[in-house]
């Protein structure tokens, strides 16, 4: 088990790299870069390719290091990574990890909380479809898993903030209440965003918003806040997570209901075993093993999925930031976000690793 648990170990290790070097190189394919786009904005579209303009673009080139080859950028890069040192944003002018840190923690607790959600939902829905075979219930359980299935994410965000409003006078937007909201870069902008999604105005700086100093100051954390954000993350949790539960009941119940025909079943029927007794003891904990497996993926899938619900729910997550970085082909900022999907990725394989091996003893001893 140890030794499988290294190579699986090393392989992300390879993977992460591989995942860094496509994606830096790719974010480089399209013409142009952020010098050009920051020029054209600075002076104007007409002052494109005067000498001007040309002798400010070799400038900045040389400033922000793009002036060299794209594998030299990238090694130059990887070199400061290594060192826990992401790079420099250009378009938000400070440290790439000063921008990240804190939406990246929001991610991972609103990812966290969708995969309870799921989970928590979806197991004993699963099972009990799977023991009502072909019943009323199953029939409005499988009903309802499609139903989940074919509506897309953002609509139901959109739905839920539209009932939230009109017939409660609500709003449902944001993780924070108004006195934790943060002030945020939108698309080139630094904007104070209220947590319906409203944009207020520009901002004097990041950070939250205090009435009665009446600036920003350093959000940071403490239990206020994250009590806050707790009250406010179901919703999200709830529309980022029904598709999922959706098809985490479906793979449980098919599962399920393989396992209940297998004759190790049938065997302890006939010994007198309850039924409850044997489904949970046995049966469940197989059926389990696909469910287990998919938390590599599910985690980078919520934060690279959810981007449109994160603008639509104006969401503080790494999602729209990454849109962002694109949009306005802020490279290191885009490279640092996609590598830490990647890692995520294979930090979510190693972990569903360990938990094949711990619930399933015939993975221990073929490893």
């Amino acid at each position: 088990m140890y030794t499988f648990l290294m190579k699986r170990f090393l392989l992300g290790i390879f993977t992460c790299f591989a995942i860094s070097v496509i994606s830096f190189l790719i974010i480089q394919l399209p013409p142009g870069d952020f010098v050009d786009r920051y020029v054209e904005t600075l002076l104007g579209a007409q002052a494109a390719g005067t000498e001007l303009a040309q002798t400010i673009e070799d400038d900045l080139r040389v400033q922000y290091g793009l002036d060299k080859p794209a594998y030299i950028q990238y090694f130059k890069w990887m070199n400061k990574v290594i060192r826990g040192n992401f790079g420099f944003s250009l378009e938000y002018q400070k440290p790439v990890w000063d921008v990240v840190q804190d939406r990246l923690v929001n991610t991972i607790i609103l990812a966290g909380g969708t995969i309870l959600f799921t989970w928590v939902i979806a197991l004993p829905i699963g099972i009990y479809s799977a023991v009502r075979h072909n019943s009323l219930e199953d029939y409005g359980v499988t009903f309802l898993g499609f139903l989940g299935l074919a509506i897309p994410d953002f609509l139901l965000a959109l739905a839920l903030m539209w009932i939230s409003f009109f017939w409660f006078d609500a709003s449902v937007g944001g993780l924070f209440s108004s006195e934790f909201a943060e002030a945020a870069w939108w698309y080139g902008g630094l904007w104070n965003i209220s947590p319906g999604g409203t944009i207020l105005g520009p901002a004097a700086t990041s950070g939250c918003y205090v009435s009665d100093i009446d600036q920003y100051v350093d959000c940071g954390w403490n239990y206020a806040r994250a009590w806050d954000m707790i009250k406010h993350l179901w919703i999200p949790a709830v529309v980022l997570g029904t598709a999922g539960t959706a098809s985490l009941v479906r793979i449980m119940r098919n599962n399920l209901l393989d396992e209940l025909s297998k004759p190790y079943v049938i065997t302890a029927r006939a010994k007198g075993i309850s039924e409850w007794k044997l489904i949970l003891k046995y049966p469940v904990r197989v059926a389990l093993n696909p469910l287990i497996s998919t938390i590599g993926y599910i985690l980078p899938f919520l934060i690279s999925g959810s981007v449109i619900v994160s603008v639509v729910l104006a969401l503080p997550t790494v999602g729209p930031l990454l849109l962002a970085a694109l949009l306005s082909e802020d490279l290191f900022m885009a490279a640092t976000i996609i590598f830490l999907l990647g890692l995520m990725t294979v930090i979510g394989t190693l972990i569903s690793d360990i938990l094949l091996g711990i619930m399933d003893p015939r993975i221990r001893i073929e490893s």
